[in-house]
């Protein structure tokens, strides 16, 4: 199976803690390269997030975020230490009659006091344990949809590979006329400028001028690497960097070809050939 590196996924989340959601988006990358963005209170979960990423995806740059709607039952709460303010403003009373002095309690400064104020602090244990779940729906989320758009992308590339094929097919049809036509072009030149020819020195230029121009090797190349283009697409699997190899070695020999033709056919053929490895050379940079 071929996956794409291009791809989105987006998890809710809905628990009486709250609602949450997780967004991944993913693009192409040469290696797996992920980014999060995440609440401070759950900034921890991070190292775990990369190894569950880790373990299903190669490549890719992914980013993360998450997003948390406490419920008001929920949120971090602030009450008051009912014990300890008591304790406070006996104290004061206690003070005020020792030292014989009548001074008003300001609340300010007994709020100040430690431990008076305090901060009931949500419990994140259970919400991590549901995070942590979502993230690994979401995460075979996208990996779905990265199949989704890899499975296009093989019909397009074998498409391209049947052109590049059927250009093959063409030139090496054609290659015999094309040798045969510049042999009577340039016997024909010869006898407009009444020039008498040696005909084994004849024989021995046409014997050269086939193979400047022979491009069997090139055919026979092209033909291999379709194969293994076809081939690797059809295992699946993290190819893509094979298959970006293979597009290069596959306009190399297209240039070739280009480079030695003496016909408007062959030279057509190269340009198309070209073409088409230029479109699969877009859509293979997206392939896992």
């Amino acid at each position: 199976m071929i996956y794409s590196m291009t791809a989105f996924a987006r998890q809710p989340i809905k628990a009486d803690w709250g609602n949450a959601h997780w967004e991944i988006r993913s693009v192409n990358q040469r290696y797996l390269e992920t980014n999060f963005r995440l609440p401070e209170a759950f900034r921890k979960m991070e190292f775990a997030l990369r190894d569950k990423l880790r373990k299903k995806l190669q490549r890719g740059k992914l980013d993360i975020s998450l997003r948390i709607d406490y419920s008001p039952t929920e949120a971090d709460a602030i009450s008051i230490n009912q014990k300890l303010a008591q304790q406070l403003m006996q104290a004061h009373k206690e003070l005020q009659s020792a030292a014989d002095v009548e001074q008003p309690l300001q609340i300010t400064d007994l709020m100040r006091w430690p431990g008076l104020i305090q901060t009931t602090e949500l419990d994140t244990s259970k919400v991590e344990k549901e995070l942590l779940a979502a993230f690994d729906e979401a995460v075979d989320a996208l990996i779905n949809m990265r199949q989704r758009e890899g499975a296009s992308m093989v019909e397009m590339i074998q498409s391209r590979l049947d052109g590049i094929a059927e250009q093959v097919v063409k030139v090496k049809a054609c290659l015999p006329d094309i040798i045969k036509w510049q042999r009577e072009r340039i016997l024909s030149r010869f006898e407009d400028a009444k020039v008498e020819l040696d005909p084994e020195r004849l024989e021995q230029e046409m014997v050269l001028l086939a193979q400047k121009v022979d491009v069997d090797e090139e055919l026979d190349r092209l033909e291999t690497h379709i194969k293994e283009v076809s081939r690797l697409v059809k295992k699946g699997g993290t190819v893509g960097r094979r298959l970006d190899f293979l597009m290069q070695e596959l306009n190399r020999e297209a240039n070739t070809l280009g480079s030695k033709s003496i016909s408007s056919e062959t030279t057509a053929a190269s340009v198309e050939v070209k073409v088409l490895i230029e479109q699969m050379r877009e859509q293979i940079q997206n392939i896992e």
